[in-house]
């Protein structure tokens, strides 16, 4: 009884500086902390010869005599990977590009030199998607929040598409190789204007990740179609050439290569563009026309 009545007289008060607890009778408080608050254990100094009972509480306190540390003081472990995911993919999209330009001026200048640095620097390329991938799947075994997983899951998409990128640049240096022993056919005179466009593309949409702009991305994306026309169009032209003219079939084929790459970094630079929107907006524009994916309100929320 003299233990019931002492419980229900007890009160927990906390001062400025030491939380105090009072149950009107001699006690022993042990202070420990759990799942960021703290659990303080009261047991009564009353000993009759009975089981001894002890009462145990959480008091959710800000702080232990206002000296607790703040968590953002030291950027986590978390914190400091996802900064530098962002950094080898920026500096993966940014040899990428060049990749892509460079292998372009090789072509219009006939330029072999220019267009063996292209396929010597691929390795780069690969090597980066390799760390990418790392560090994506080191933090996506640390749990992150929905938004850093939205990050993680977009970095190892966009440095897929960014090493496939790397590689028709390679094709297209290849084939400006092979080009160079032989006259230029009129048809090449159609190809930098292609090449124009997919790399504006490719540009565009990794300006638009770095600055995650999904409205600029969204621009992107109905560009594609011009790419895809013009190698329809330079596709039928060097095949109906290639019946014309036997002779000129090693050519012809090389050039069709060449356009094919481009349409296929004219995909990819899609691919990062619809990725960019799902990274800033949450929303999956994948395989819808061109039309619906232009606009907000016609896209499907996934967070």
């Amino acid at each position: 009884m003299g233990m019931a009545k002492s419980r229900e007289n007890s009160s927990v008060k906390a001062f400025p500086n030491v939380p105090q607890v009072s149950l009107g009778c001699d006690i022993c408080v042990t202070f420990s902390f759990k799942d960021g608050a703290v659990e303080v254990t009261v047991a009564p100094a009353i000993t009759t010869g009975s089981q001894l009972k002890f009462w145990n509480f959480n008091c959710l306190l800000y702080s232990l005599f206002y000296a607790r540390p703040k968590i953002d003081a030291v950027p986590s472990e978390s914190a400091t990977e996802l900064a530098a995911l962002k950094e080898k993919l920026l500096t993966m999209a940014g040899y990428a590009e060049a990749a892509v330009t460079r292998s372009v001026k090789a072509l219009i200048r006939r330029d072999d030199e220019l267009a063996r640095l292209t396929k010597e620097q691929d390795d780069l390329i690969d090597q980066l998607e390799v760390t990418v991938d790392d560090l994506a799947l080191r933090l996506l075994a640390q749990r992150p929040t929905q938004p850093d997983l939205r990050f993680i899951a977009m970095a190892m998409k966009i440095a897929n598409n960014l090493e496939r990128v790397g590689d028709e640049a390679t094709t297209i240096s290849r084939r400006v190789i092979e080009l160079s022993q032989e006259s230029q056919l009129h048809q090449a005179d159609e190809v930098p204007r292609m090449a124009a466009l997919a790399v504006q593309m490719l540009k565009d949409a990794l300006d638009a990740f770095v600055h995650c702009d999904a409205a600029k991305a969204r621009i992107v994306i109905p560009q594609d179609v011009q790419v895809d026309d013009l190698n329809k169009r330079l596709q039928h032209e060097l095949t109906l050439y290639m019946g014309q003219r036997p002779s000129a079939i090693n050519r012809c084929l090389n050039l069709m290569v060449i356009c094919k790459s481009l349409e296929r970094i004219a995909d990819h630079a899609t691919n990062i563009a619809e990725g960019v929107v799902y990274l800033c907006e949450g929303r999956d524009i994948r395989h819808l026309d061109n039309n619906a994916s232009n606009l907000t309100k016609a896209n499907v929320p996934l967070s």
